[in-house]
């Protein structure tokens, strides 16, 4: 099994453990339709930064990190 990096971090505030999940993301008034950005979230936060981006409609796609590219 592949292990991810150990420098992907959560993105969430002040957060500090290891990243399980990328949050795959676009804000469709800014990027075109294929752009995707990405947050790191550990599985504590992953629901509340899914929610922060689904809530804005920019939420495309939830991953787990060893399927992220480096």
């Amino acid at each position: 099994m592949h292990e991810p990096p150990s420098d992907f971090v959560c993105s969430a505030r002040g957060c500090t453990h290891p990243a399980d999940f990328g949050l795959l993301w676009n804000n469709p008034s800014l990027h075109t339709p294929e752009r995707r950005k990405t947050w790191l979230a550990c599985t504590e936060h992953r629901e509340h930064l899914s929610q922060f981006l689904g809530a804005r409609g920019f939420l495309r796609e939830v991953v787990e990190v060893a399927q992220l590219r480096p």
